[in-house]
């Protein structure tokens, strides 16, 4: 509703929306058909757009994205098929997008970039991203709850603000896996396995083997055409990541669980 309607209404401009069928070469033909110059979707829609083949018309400056984090491979991928910059944004129905990566924000891959000029964003102790309630986009509450008057509103988000103001996720509160004790973020486990050049895609999740121990599972779509084992992908993330962190277990699967807008559920990644 931000990204597709309000803000280019607010700025004069004009949104194109499709819901018709599935066209694997619409976006191809909405873009040149209408002059289209900012595409805002998922990743999963870029990645689709991507195998197709997709090639933007000359009027089209670049691509948002936002909903999951935007991976380093897609976002190369992007930049040497279409020549376009592909920025990422967070947000969330609550407050819309309020940290991102733009023209004016250069790309840090693995980045959604910093907090919006006039947002007021803060880390609290327990790592959650907050947003203070004199925050322009903020909600006003929940429908049938009391009004919001707290003066910090917790995202679920976790994530670390660096010396230059870029954001760096975690992922949510609620997907953080227990590792012998210590909190674990899935996003940080996924980003390095997306360096590896023979993964696709990557989800983690914590994966319980009896009613008092979990491991941290791995479960991973190879590359077209690559061949990789476990024992290669164990390797490679042992050299970049602390003991603790790494999964114990890595599943091959053909693909992973999505919802219907393209997020990854990690919830429904099940062992094949």
């Amino acid at each position: 509703m931000g990204t597709g309607l309000f803000d280019p209404f607010a700025n004069g401009c004009t949104s194109v929306v499709y819901a018709g069928e599935k066209d694997d070469h619409i976006w191809e033909r909405l873009i040149a058909e209408h002059g289209v110059t900012i595409m805002a979707s998922v990743p999963g829609i870029y990645r689709h757009l991507l195998r197709t083949g997709f090639r933007p018309s000359s009027t089209l400056r670049h691509g948002l994205t936002a909903g999951e984090p935007l991976a380093r491979p897609l976002l190369e991928v992007w930049r040497e098929q279409t020549g376009r910059e592909l920025y990422e944004a967070l947000g969330m129905s609550e407050i819309s997008t309020y940290i991102s990566s733009a023209p004016s924000v250069p790309v840090r891959p693995g980045s959604p970039g910093k907090p919006q000029k006039g947002r007021s964003v803060r880390i609290l102790e327990n790592g959650e991203i907050a947003v203070h309630r004199s925050d322009p986009g903020l909600f006003l509450g929940y429908w049938g709850e009391d009004r919001f008057n707290s003066e910090w509103f917790a995202t679920g988000d976790t994530a670390d603000i660096d010396a230059d103001g870029y954001v760096w996720c975690h992922g949510r509160i609620d997907d953080m896996m227990n590792a012998g004790g210590f909190r674990v973020s899935p996003l940080e486990v996924e980003k390095v396995l997306l360096l590896h050049p023979d993964i696709a895609e990557a989800g983690v999740r914590e994966w319980r083997v009896s009613e008092t121990a979990s491991i941290i599972a791995a479960f991973v779509v190879p590359r077209v055409g690559a061949s990789v084992n476990e024992d290669a992908v164990l390797a490679f993330i042992k050299d970049r990541l602390a003991a603790y962190k790494c999964p114990k277990q890595i599943w091959f699967v053909p693909a992973l669980p999505r919802t219907p807008n393209g997020k990854l559920n990690r919830k429904a990644l099940e062992r094949p």
